[in-house]
């Protein structure tokens, strides 16, 4: 796949986005000495975690929710709005996560969860958001800034969990967090620029080029599918849809006999091992229907022993996946213009 070169990734990500994404294994263990030193006190919280934020920022709570899975004695929500649900009050964590600080919605739910009572953390590089919180009294978690807000991944997980240990969440998961984050470095020189052609993260590229992807993702590759989805989007510049099982077998499967009809359509399945056995099941009929209309149908399993480990395994390979892809496609991953511009027009 001479498209992949040095060269050719040199000359199409001037800003270094692969990079980012390369050095999530190291970002990891960042991220929690940043928890640290942010001397954040157990915050008992019955009701659980809220995590409130938008995009790139957001991502970690959803990400937190799928490694803790069934072993959350106590909810984690993401909120994308706003205005936190009305039951948000004094018996929550609210997590205010924005990158740059200045996200409108992020900065009112901050404001109101501020009024209802609520405990509150926030995880910024700086901004208005950080401004309040300092004023305010309220721990401030800090972010390296010079990242896209996308690209921050790894702090924003590694932050939503560590604040659903101290609300109560589940005990600390500091051990699958350290795993996870030598789990990536390995996984980095597996895939990286330097692998071969053949590599996972070159070969789905190379599947899925010039085509739609449909990722399913099913109990804790749910929100890694969504991540996937807006990663193609942001880095590649490229139309991704993300769909759930079991749910998608109801509705979605009965589409793929027509897909030849409406252009080059892929479907790839995130697959763990802690998927509900009877889920699991499904993957197999599902990804033979999807075939029947897809330029490509993918099977991708996770890597790593623990919960945590195998969320990052899949959220670090599909990253790589859609860099590769805005190679291929003659894109540079980094610049977000069609976001610049809406937010422009909403300024």
């Amino acid at each position: 796949m001479t498209e992949l070169s040095a060269h050719a990734i040199a000359e199409l990500d001037p800003q270094g986005m692969l990079g980012d994404v390369l050095d999530q294994g190291n970002q990891v263990a960042d991220a929690l000495w940043r928890v640290e030193s942010a001397s954040l006190s157990a915050l008992d919280a019955p009701a659980g975690l809220v995590v409130c934020g938008m995009g790139g920022s957001a991502v970690g709570g959803d990400l937190a929710a799928a490694a803790i899975g069934a072993r959350a004695a106590r909810p984690i929500t993401t909120v994308r709005d706003y205005t936190p649900p009305p039951w948000v009050g004094p018996d929550e964590l609210v997590l205010c996560a924005s990158y740059s600080g200045t996200t409108e919605e992020t900065v009112s739910a901050y404001r109101v969860a501020g009024e209802r009572g609520a405990r509150r953390v926030v995880l910024t590089t700086g901004g208005e958001l950080a401004a309040m919180a300092r004023e305010d009294g309220v721990p401030v978690i800090g972010v390296p800034a010079g990242l896209q807000p996308r690209a921050a991944v790894a702090y924003m997980t590694v932050a939503a969990l560590e604040c659903a240990a101290r609300a109560g969440v589940m005990p600390p998961l500091r051990d699958e967090i350290e795993a996870g984050g030598e789990l990536l470095k390995t996984l980095a020189a597996e895939w990286g620029p330097d692998s071969p052609a053949g590599s996972t993260a070159k070969s789905l590229a190379g599947f899925l080029r010039g085509s739609v992807p449909i990722v399913y993702g099913a109990g804790p590759t749910v929100a890694v599918a969504s991540r996937w989805k807006t990663q193609m989007n942001e880095n590649a510049k490229w139309p991704a849809y993300a769909l759930t099982l079991p749910e998608a077998d109801h509705n979605d499967i009965c589409g793929w006999a027509a897909a030849h009809d409406l252009g080059p359509l892929s479907a790839v399945f995130l697959e763990d091992r802690d998927q509900d056995p009877r889920i699991r099941r499904r993957i197999g009929p599902t990804a033979e229907a999807a075939a029947s209309g897809a330029q490509d149908v993918e099977r991708v399993e996770s890597h790593g022993e623990s919960p945590v480990e195998r969320v990052m395994s899949l959220v670090f390979l599909g990253d790589l996946v859609s860099v590769y892809l805005a190679i291929l496609h003659g894109t540079d991953p980094t610049p977000v213009e069609a976001i610049d511009e809406l937010k422009s027009k909403l300024s």
